[in-house]
């Protein structure tokens, strides 16, 4: 599959996921806005709820004492009025003069009369009964009108006069607690909650035996006498301290597939790495066989041509000829052995079998002996080796072998990635940091790019330059160095710039450390 095509479906992918997870997300969060306003709902109808009840607490309590404390009065005013019919208008009036109520009231006496009740009955004869049951009605009627006028005598002095009593006086907080309860368990909400009275002055007049401040930034005020006049109102206030877990447990059931849709989302993301990476593995490792086709392929070539020309019996009759023959075989032997060596040994490191023989070593005078030995293959392309051994103290516990063979690939791709038409110069220094012991070698090479730089300790990379097969090798080089380094417990890093050159530095502890 083509990695564009790998690109558009991995982007088509995401974007679903994403705008699943984004939906989902959304939807909880209309879902909390949601449940909230229901929440606020309920507790508002239940506050107006207890409000009423509390109202008509008070307008019970005036009923029981007052209506009949002027019941009483007023009934023992008319026992002393001994008429026979009397009939009275009661008119209420508002503070301001106008009538506010006309009633009128027809009283019965309650003298006896003079005549025997025999004659009575056979005077009217059949229209007793009649006549009696009309004035009992006219009784009822009359103590109707009567209750009425007293309850709006009632209701008139209740809305000009209850308010001017204090809170205290007009309210059982116990009685409230009780109907605040009550209107929040009708509108389904169970929650502990925890109340104050606050009276017109703005002065805490009672607050629940248990109250506490916690979830207060989010309380709710209902007054309690709503016909109050706005400046004698008092409010109680109401807060939830679960509240804000109560509207989230109400979506809990979101919360998991919201999850699962993050987990697929994560799993996508580092799957589509891996297909990347592992596009990336062949990439190199079809790179890595070919290359190690070309080299492979030309000692292997050459020690096939000098075997055949073995058997011309006229190389046999020339000893230098033979001798001649028989070095090139020998040299392309090693070649080929010290290539497959090279492969092996990177597996092995890999594997962390590798073993290092660790001594005390002179860094000056190892680096000093590669210089040397390294100066004919330089001096081969025209090119000039200089090395400033600076280090006071040059001694570090390493392994002989494998650092003579970090230095030997550090100049050896100096000179493999010369430019080809200048001479390359090569600068080798060492130097003491405190602690530390450190090396560089310097080119004035073809450079690397500052994007393929961080890559180039990567195991099988190698820096495109087309399809050419003029720079031999596996891309195991600076992988094997950066390795070793590693094992020593130091560091390398690069430094290079496109058609200058390039730095490569190695820090390594010193032995006394």
């Amino acid at each position: 599959m083509k990695k564009s095509t790998i690109w558009i479906l991995g982007t088509v992918m995401a974007l679903s996921f994403l705008s699943l997870l984004y939906l989902q997300i959304s939807y909880i969060e209309e879902m909390v806005k949601m449940r909230n306003e229901q929440f606020d709902e309920a507790v508002k109808r239940a506050l107006m709820a207890a409000s009423k009840d509390v109202e008509s607490a008070e307008v019970d309590r005036w009923l029981r004492e007052d209506i009949s404390e002027a019941e009483k009065k007023a009934w023992e005013q008319t026992a002393q009025n001994k008429s026979v019919v009397q009939t009275q208008r009661f008119t209420l009036t508002s503070p301001d003069g106008s009538m506010y109520s006309s009633i009128e009231l027809r009283s019965i006496t309650n003298k006896p009369t003079d005549l025997p009740r025999a004659m009575i009955s056979r005077k009217h004869g059949a229209k007793t009964i009649p006549q009696t049951s009309r004035s009992l009605a006219d009784v009822v009627k009359n103590r109707y009108l009567y209750q009425r006028a007293l309850l709006d005598e009632v209701a008139w002095q209740m809305v000009y006069k209850a308010s001017d009593k204090p809170i205290e006086e007009r309210i059982n907080f116990k009685n409230l607690d009780q109907y605040l309860k009550s209107g929040l368990v009708d509108n389904g909400i169970e929650l502990s909650y925890h109340f104050k009275v606050i009276d017109s002055e703005g002065r805490e007049v009672y607050r629940c035996s248990d109250y506490s401040d916690e979830g207060s930034e989010k309380s709710y005020s209902q007054p309690l006498f709503l016909n109050d006049p706005p400046a004698r109102m008092s409010i109680v206030k109401i807060h939830f301290p679960g509240r804000r877990d109560y509207i989230y447990d109400s979506v809990s059931f979101m919360i998991p597939s919201t999850i699962f849709t993050l987990v697929l989302l994560v799993t996508f993301i580092f799957t589509i790495y891996i297909v990347f990476r592992q596009k990336k593995l062949t990439e190199m490792k079809n790179d890595f066989i070919n290359n190690m086709t070309h080299e492979f392929k030309t000692p292997i070539s050459t020690i096939s041509l000098a075997a055949q020309m073995l058997k011309d019996p006229s190389v046999g009759k020339s000893p230098a000829m033979f001798q001649h023959i028989s070095t090139v075989i020998n040299d392309e032997t090693k070649r080929l052995r010290f290539q497959v060596e090279k492969v092996l040994q990177m597996s092995m490191f890999d594997r962390q079998q590798g073993t290092l023989k660790m001594k005390e070593l002179d860094a000056n005078e190892l680096i000093q002996g590669v210089v040397n030995t390294f100066a004919l293959k330089v001096e081969r392309y025209s090119g000039h080796i200089e090395s400033e051994l600076l280090a006071a103290d040059p001694f570090i516990f390493a392994d002989e072998m494998h650092i003579t063979n970090v230095i030997f690939n550090l100049m050896d791709n100096a000179v493999k990635y010369k430019k080809p038409d200048v001479d390359l110069q090569l600068n080798v220094k060492t130097w003491n940091d405190p602690g530390k012991l450190m090396i560089s070698i310097q080119d004035n090479g073809i450079g690397i790019k500052k994007e393929n730089l961080k890559k180039i300790f990567d195991k099988f990379y190698r820096v495109h330059t087309g399809n050419l097969h003029d720079v031999k090798g596996f891309g195991l080089g600076l992988s094997y160095v950066k390795k070793i380094i590693a094992d020593h417990k130091g560091s390398i890093r690069a430094e290079s710039e496109l058609n200058v050159g390039t730095k490569f530095i190695i820090t390594l502890p010193l032995l006394k450390n």
